[in-house]
């Protein structure tokens, strides 16, 4: 990336992917008393390789958003923030590996990021190993706030259950209840296809089919002929990624998306945006939405400045996952200064439970039973040229859904989820 290797004598210019910096002109930083003047280390982990690569520049950009937010502000408990960022390469074992330098080596003190279910879960055991805070900025998969919860973990994206019961009833009612599933075959995908069939369970609907599809596949003509052979009422595409991407190519090449419906637990705009317009179609969950007053009013100050300065810094308007890198950076900052405190168990005490407001309207919160934050999930249909003032406008969003009613209910999740805080 361009925009890497800003080095510390650059610092007052600006803030690089790799390292939060000052902008020029701002207040010195001024130790409280009692603190130490050296800078606060925080790491990010994330996909810059691979098919979530897309995904996860736009989480680094996000975060890069709040660390200087924060630093303009006179830092963390007024001591400079400075990120360092790590390409996990979409793998899990890379991942480890690179948690374990930012703590041993660089010396962070608390890591974020992911995109990949599988690559949330690894890093969220590192961390828990290397007792510091970790907080999950786009991995959706249940496990981790659920059977492979830990203290330190806590999850910004939408829990794979949330997704799946906010867009599944909606799904069957606009289309019916005959479903067949293209599912990428690791923990995310597993994950969303228990939500939908649980969804489907309670509609008295039927699943024909679910095709697993390894993480990377970018050939999907197997599929796709059985699809067509089985006429679903509708076709439910969880596949994200590049692995939409392909699959909605080449879907819409053998004439599919013209014959069927088709829907699922989100399209997300940096492969939306990568699509032709003709096959920019369905409906879709949206985890945010820059452009849309059930998202957020004009009366939101925080979000439509941070539209309005994204927009200004970047080619293409921000994206969840843009949101997901901002509030994840910003709610571990808050912590850390809300708690006067870098130590482990006080800054996650301090951020589970506590009511925020952010990018959208309302209140929420990282809950306490197990760290899942409770945010509203929106519906929306494709648009497939956008808008004539704004051509990235391409989804309408149609529904929202408050976070604590299509979550599992806190005492389900009490029985799976257990913390377990160093004592």
């Amino acid at each position: 990336m361009s925009d890497h290797g800003i080095t510390r004598e650059r610092f007052v210019k600006g803030v690089s992917v790799g390292a939060a910096a000052l902008s020029a002109g701002l207040p010195a930083f001024i130790p409280r008393l009692g603190e130490a003047a050296e800078t606060i280390k925080i790491g990010q982990v994330d996909s810059l390789s691979g098919p979530y690569s897309a995904d996860g520049l736009n989480q680094v950009r996000g975060a890069d958003m709040a660390v200087e937010e924060w630093n303009r502000r006179g830092g963390v408990m007024g001591r400079k923030v400075e990120k360092l960022v790590e390409d996990d390469q979409t793998n899990p074992g890379v991942a480890v590996t690179k948690a374990r330098k930012l703590v041993n080596e660089e010396k962070v003190l608390a890591l974020i990021g992911t995109v990949s279910s599988a690559v949330t879960l690894s890093v969220g055991g590192a961390a828990a190993a290397l007792g510091v805070p970790f907080v999950d900025a786009g991995g959706h998969t249940d496990d981790a706030v659920g059977k492979h919860c830990h203290w330190s973990t806590f999850m910004t994206c939408h829990a794979t259950w949330m997704m799946t019961h906010a867009t599944g009833f909606s799904i069957a009612k606009l289309f019916g209840k005959r479903w067949y599933e293209v599912t990428p075959d690791y923990a995310f995908g597993h994950s969303i296809a228990n939500g939908y069939a649980d969804v489907i369970k309670r509609v008295g609907g039927t699943i024909l089919a679910n095709d697993l599809a390894p993480l990377g596949t970018s050939d999907f003509s197997p599929y796709i002929t059985k699809i067509a052979a089985a006429k679903p009422d509708c076709i439910i595409v969880t596949v994200a990624g590049a692995d939409y991407v392909n699959f909605m190519k080449q879907a819409g090449s053998f004439g599919l998306l013209k014959e069927f419906p088709v829907a699922g637990w989100a399209a997300e705009l940096e492969q939306i945006w990568a699509l032709p317009p003709e096959y920019r179609v369905g409906y879709w969950g949206s985890e945010w939405y820059y452009n849309s007053d059930k998202v957020f009013t004009k009366k939101n100050a925080q979000a439509t400045e941070f539209v309005k300065a994204w927009r200004k810094k970047y080619p293409t308007p921000p994206t969840e996952r843009s949101c997901f890198g901002y509030v994840a950076a910003d709610r571990l900052l808050w912590a850390m200064n809300e708690a006067k405190s870098t130590d482990p168990v006080k800054v996650a005490r301090t951020l589970e439970g506590a009511s925020f407001h952010s990018l959208w309207d309302g209140e929420q919160a990282y809950r306490k039973v197990d760290h899942a934050l409770m945010w509203p999930v929106w519906f929306g249909k494709l648009r497939p040229n956008g808008t004539p003032e704004d051509k990235y406008d391409v989804m309408e969003i149609v529904d929202r859904q408050e976070g604590p009613k299509v979550a599992l209910p806190e005492d389900e999740a009490a029985k799976v989820c257990h913390l377990n805080y160093p004592s």
